[in-house]
């Protein structure tokens, strides 16, 4: 008997605890974006109608996606953060826990539903086919077959455009695929009406058409990582937003595109207006970026020189290893792995100091080999000189080698700041507004591309000259080290 009693004890132990588990206020009913206090919604700031920089708001983030996401965040009681970031990345960044939720026309698929949290349809997308209007070889999606296709290359107008038989040309979004139509280096663009519409309400006068549908409509929804519990907080407030007539606002105010109200800007007027955002964005983030790394790369670079002249073979051997790995690697890639998979061992690092680790890295890398260089273009007899007269290596190193061999690596150490300048804009791709992504923001919304990027690539001339200056003025006040 007592053989038998004691299963069924624990068992009623284990049933009496469980339900004292799944009954206990603190975990019962949890909603973890309330529990945190904030919604942090990735978005790509360059697709309008649906997220971009609108000039009439001071260039603040606006859109149909933003405005819902801002919308939810106020249902749930919580305060919205955005993150922008390139539609190419956002799923990177999404699983990098750089955000809680993407809010970009994210298209319920059955491949994202297995990999991702989908909330309920916030909108519904028709597929166009757009092509030059001179063309009229295409008139259906069987008729693309063939033909290059601008898309982005993870996205589902891509997916569309891929097995109608297109070839995809990949670009980073809407604006761009657009543009590289009107310049004649593709055939179609597919992707949704209403992006269409709203270009064609900018620009009246673009040499495009709306050549077919893609016979299917898409529902788009927010995405979050899988079981990240959010989906029954996001559907709450949507079905709210729905019921109270928000959504159908909010629809209104981005979506009913009226062509007849278009008033664009002068090209002149966009670049006076954008003079200064992009001059702040310079100030405050290229060149502190820029600075930063360069000093920081510095004195990696001399360490790993200093490694590699070392006459122990396993000192040596590393600051090869790690030199080999720098330059044999793509800054980008560079980036990409301090900033999007770090988190996934633990090691989660904001935009701007991941920046500036892996540019700091990647100086250090080229750098090293300059100093190095410029060490042993000393003489070997300057180093027997200071031995004689009783200098230890680092009194040799700070008064003697390091003087001369500073002249010597100027001209060169300034190459990589100049292009270490210009690299910086590819901190664009991890979540920094800096100088080009700024350039982005407001050419996206306004197709202007020559003259915004033009701008942006006046302002790193004007930097990488005042470099060039300081170059000289360094220099010239080095030239005391030289031997007459």
């Amino acid at each position: 008997m007592r053989r038998n009693l004691l299963p069924v004890l624990l068992l009623l132990a284990a049933v009496i605890l469980g339900a004292a588990g799944c009954g206990s206020p603190e975990n019962a009913g949890t909603d973890p974006i309330k529990a945190a206090g904030v919604l942090r919604v990735g978005t790509e700031g360059v697709y309008p109608p649906y997220s971009f920089h609108d000039a009439g708001q001071g260039g603040q983030l606006a859109g149909y996606d933003v405005d819902v996401a801002r919308a939810v965040a106020d249902k749930l009681g919580v305060r919205v953060e955005f993150v922008e970031t390139s539609w190419d990345s956002i799923f990177a960044a999404l699983e990098a826990d750089r955000f809680d939720i993407v809010a970009n026309e994210v298209t319920i698929t059955d491949e994202r539903k297995a990999k991702y949290d989908l909330s309920a349809p916030y909108s519904i997308a028709e597929g166009v086919i757009v092509t030059r209007a001179d063309d009229n070889s295409v008139t259906s999606l069987a008729d693309i077959k063939g033909k290059r296709a601008a898309q982005s290359p993870t996205s589902n107008w891509a997916t569309v455009a891929r097995d109608a038989g297109a070839q995809i040309v990949s670009v980073d979004g809407f604006s761009q695929a657009i543009s590289v139509l009107n310049d004649g280096r593709v055939d179609v663009v597919v992707n949704d009406s209403l992006s269409v519409l709203a270009y064609q309400a900018e620009h009246p006068d673009a040499p495009i058409k709306v050549a077919g549908t893609t016979g299917e409509q898409s529902e788009q929804a927010f995405a979050a990582r899988k079981d990240s519990g959010y989906l029954p907080e996001l559907n709450r407030a949507l079905e709210e937003l729905r019921a109270d007539g928000t959504l159908t606002e909010i629809s209104r105010k981005y979506l009913d595109i009226d062509l007849s109200r278009a008033a664009p800007r002068s090209t002149w007027e966009l670049i006076l207006d954008n003079l200064w955002p992009l001059a702040r964005a310079a100030i405050t983030m290229t060149i502190p970026l820029t600075i930063i790394s360069f000093a920081i790369g510095l004195v990696i670079a001399l360490v790993v020189a200093l490694a590699r002249l070392s006459s122990n073979a396993a000192v040596s051997g590393l600051a090869r290893i790690y030199i080999s790995l720098i330059r044999g690697t793509p800054l980008l890639v560079q980036l990409f792995l301090v900033f999007f998979a770090l988190p996934q061992i633990g090691v989660r690092i904001d935009p701007f100091p991941a920046a500036i680790i892996a540019f700091s890295l990647n100086v250090g890398g080229y750098a090293a080999e300059i100093i190095r260089s410029a060490i042993q273009s000393i003489p070997k007899g300057q180093w027997e000189a200071a031995e004689t007269i009783g200098l230890n290596y680092v009194a040799t190193l700070r008064r003697i080698i390091l003087p001369q061999a500073t002249r010597v690596a100027v001209p060169p150490l300034s190459n990589t700041l100049i292009s270490l300048v210009k690299d910086t804009s590819l901190a664009s791709t991890i979540l920094v507004t800096e100088l080009f992504r700024t350039a982005q923001n407001v050419a996206a919304p306004t197709f202007e591309f020559f003259a915004l990027y033009g701008t942006a690539a006046l302002y790193y001339w004007i930097i990488c000259l005042a470099l060039s200056f300081g170059q000289n003025r360094f220099e010239r006040r080095l030239e005391r080290y030289v031997a007459r």
